[in-house]
């Protein structure tokens, strides 16, 4: 079996990892009973370049349980836990090419190799395997059928493609299922972001002062998450919607620039490029730290921070001591990858359960539906995300109320009024 991944030697550690994430992701297991019947997706290739993590693990082995054959790659250098792509080639005999800490050749090399499986669906993080294959792959694109997309970022990108006539095949913009953005996004990030930070720096965020740029969903969490832990939070926005909203919310909104000499700590999740860039590093303060949540690395502008940095060290895992030549010091974290994959676990197996749902659900949908649509992106449809909610309500031993007749007809009804 084709894989590259760190050592099989981690297996074992990393077919625990992926029990203990199973147990909290009940949704994604009635789905793989029902596939491991029906074998929706039997014969089919699939390509995944997604965060190679527990909850991704058991993704992968309800995709199979229905019948795929997959290559999984990673979509993020540092985001790969190594154990867990070993198990996935030694317990579950799924093909995988994801190592932490690889270079960029390498991690295009994985992608390829991904790919070369010649996918009827591709699983994307980001769009990267996407791009790949529509610029240097694209006679692979006449067998897909359709593909997925997890992230905000990538489904900027795919909606650029699709603009430009570009996008060869339909694509689900599985982050745009409320039971993605309104859960995954808000809570998940908001919470194993503060976990990354806390990890690598041990930082208290009770009574500092915390900048957060960006209030999208992700915004949004990490943003009521330093909140609830005591942090005083400023948020930066380009939208004036989101800014009215953030002021509203309760924080205190202003200009980057402003909040520059302001944070203690400063999160960016906007998906946009020089964020955090020359004029906002001069304004620091002395001991001033910096990470990114956001899909890619670009929102910190690293160089930038090399042309203003006289010297620097690594002083904890994940943790660079930029000295300044101003003579300030400041702390880059994770090198700008997204902070809660590269220094903690990503987001917990109980909100990857309707993620992971999603992704199963549209993988089934676009198999099905694929020769029919145009080449464009669409949601998950609404029928699909209601019924991923109700089997997380089950799940949660949570009941609600049902519309009465009555009910339905008013509401369809014109006619009455006061």
């Amino acid at each position: 079996m084709n894989h590259d991944v760190k050592d099989l030697k981690l297996a074992s550690q990393g077919k625990l990892k992926i029990e203990w994430a199973g147990r909290f992701m009940p949704v994604l297991e009635l789905i793989r009973e029902r596939f491991r019947k029906e074998k929706p997706l039997k014969g089919k290739n699939i390509a995944a370049c997604l965060h190679v993590t527990t909850e991704t693990a058991n993704l992968m082995i309800t995709l199979k349980a229905g019948g795929a054959n997959i290559r999984l790659c990673a979509s993020n250098p540092l985001s790969t836990q190594d154990h867990v792509a070993a198990s996935l080639v030694a317990d579950y005999g799924i093909e995988v090419f994801a190592i932490r800490g690889v270079n960029n050749k390498d991690y295009y090399k994985h992608i390829n190799a991904a790919l070369d499986v010649e996918s009827h669906i591709t699983m994307d993080d980001g769009a990267d395997l996407v791009s790949t294959l529509h610029s240097k792959r694209r006679n692979l694109l006449e067998n897909v059928v359709g593909g997925t997309e997890e992230t905000t970022t990538g489904v900027i990108r795919l909606r650029a493609m699709a603009a430009d006539g570009a996008l060869n095949y339909p694509v689900i913009a599985v982050n745009d299922s409320e039971t993605k953005y309104l859960f995954d996004n808000r809570y998940g990030t908001g919470q194993s972001t503060l976990d990354g930070i806390i990890r690598a720096t041990n930082f208290l965020i009770a009574g500092s002062t915390v900048v957060v740029a960006g209030y999208g969903w992700c915004g949004k969490g990490v943003a009521m998450r330093a909140k609830g832990l005591g942090a005083k939070v400023i948020v930066t926005e380009v939208d004036p919607v989101r800014a009215i909203e953030a002021e509203m919310d309760g924080f205190r909104v202003m200009p980057m620039l402003k909040a520059a000499p302001l944070g203690d700590l400063f999160v960016t999740l906007t998906g946009d490029i020089d964020v955090i860039h020359k004029g906002i590093f001069e304004r620091m303060k002395d001991g001033a730290i910096f990470a990114n949540s956001g899909h890619f690395d670009v929102e910190i502008n690293k160089q930038h921070l090399a042309e203003l940095t006289k010297k620097k060290r690594e002083v904890r895992r994940e943790v660079v001591e930029h000295t300044l030549k101003n003579g300030n010091k400041i702390y880059f974290l994770s090198e700008g990858r997204l902070i809660n994959l590269s220094a903690a676990e990503g987001h917990p197996a109980m909100v990857m359960d309707m993620s992971f749902a999603n992704q199963s659900l549209a993988a089934e949908y676009i198999l099905k539906n694929g020769q029919k649509l145009e080449k464009r992106v669409y949601n998950l449809p609404e029928k699909l995300d209601k019924r991923i909610a109700s089997l997380k309500l089950k799940s949660m031993g949570i009941k609600i109320d049902r519309l009465t007749k009555r009910q339905r007809e008013y509401l369809a009804s014109w006619q009455e009024g006061t």
